[in-house]
């Protein structure tokens, strides 16, 4: 019983898992098989077109550094970079094994010897820099979210406050990081100064310049969903005479949290396009950074670089989309947001 219903709460979402455990089961197999074919192997045929395409379309572009990457070139500089950071990792675990032999010696020889452990200074890997991107980006978009989530609701619980901001909102909306970076990097500079900085100056320019860009989906859509809640639940409350932060807990948030989903959703995703510009333009840590230094390297192998790289970014950003789906699922009372 206990073990049914956990599984009735998965497929409920992960709602293309459950062909898989009536197959499993033996429930109507043939059926089931076509099923997840449809939703299996649909995608998988679409993929392989985009391979042929890519593959006959690369073989046929010339550039200055040679031909376009392909799949196979893809594939191969994917390795490479593989390779190169299993090799940092070594000279990384090499350089704090000398440095702890050292200072054993040392200590040997003096008990009361000050030793120090020096920190790694080798160049940040091609894994390194996407740890670094996902770290900015959910820092921007939490932060964001902490911010657009309590001032989307009250201004949806008032007419008057929803009337004064919503041109604020739209007048910010649109601004792209590109206009955004130079002002943040310039107060940043000037307001972060300490001799034992908590956080790169880096880090928070593009942090902030992602908070700034991805904070008013989230605002609009929360405050449209307050907007729109039922009278007769408004009424509910108003009959119980539940105070207002009751309201807010027990009316408010769950009936407006589809609307704040969706909002999160597209905040998370212009985040995650945000930062990459921003540290390709700004030259902070990340994935943004490695496109442009291997585009300034001009090497033979910048282009199949660069390539992983965007496969690498849209790849991540599906899965952000994805996870984001999954968590609505979970907290939301709407289970028909397309997870498929």
């Amino acid at each position: 019983m206990h073990e049914g219903h956990i599984m009735q709460k998965l497929t409920n979402y992960l709602p293309w898992l459950k062909p898989v455990i009536k197959l499993v089961k033996g429930e109507n197999p043939t059926e089931q098989i076509k099923i997840i074919l449809a939703k299996v192997g649909t995608p998988l045929l679409g993929l392989v077109i985009f391979l042929i395409i890519w593959a006959g379309a690369a073989s046929a572009i010339d550039t200055s550094l040679g031909k376009f990457p392909g799949p196979g070139e893809v594939r191969t500089q994917f390795l490479n970079l593989l390779d190169e950071s299993k090799a940092e990792k070594e000279k990384e675990i090499a350089f704090y094994e000398r440095q702890q032999k050292r200072n054993e010696a040392k200590l040997a020889k003096d008990p009361n010897a000050k030793v120090k452990i020096r920190p790694y200074t080798g160049n940040p890997t091609f894994f390194d820099q996407i740890g670094t991107s996902l770290v900015t980006v959910l820092s921007g978009f939490i932060l964001a979210s902490l911010i657009a989530i309590p001032i989307g609701i009250i201004i949806g619980l008032s007419p008057g406050l929803y009337a004064a901001f919503n041109p604020i909102i739209q007048l910010f909306k649109p601004v792209s990081p590109l206009a955004w970076l130079p002002l943040v990097t310039m107060v940043v500079s000037a307001v972060y100064v300490t001799k034992d900085p908590m956080f790169s100056k880096s880090y928070l320019t593009s942090m902030i310049t992602v908070l700034l860009c991805c904070l008013w989906p989230t605002m609009i859509n929360t405050a449209v969903g307050v907007a729109s809640i039922s009278k007769d639940l408004i009424n509910v409350s108003k009959v119980l005479r539940l105070s207002w932060l009751t309201n807010i807990y027990k009316i408010v948030i769950p009936s407006s949290l589809p609307m704040m989903f969706t909002g999160l959703r597209l905040s998370l995703g212009i985040a995650w396009m945000v930062l990459i510009a921003a540290e390709m333009l700004a030259q902070n840590p990340g994935l943004g950074k490695f496109v442009w230094d291997e585009f300034q390297n001009g090497s033979s192998n910048s282009l199949g670089r660069i390539m992983v790289a965007v496969l690498v970014i849209g790849a991540i950003g599906f899965l952000l989309d994805r996870g984001m789906l999954t968590l609505q699922r979970v907290l939301s009372w709407d289970k028909t947001a397309d997870i498929r």
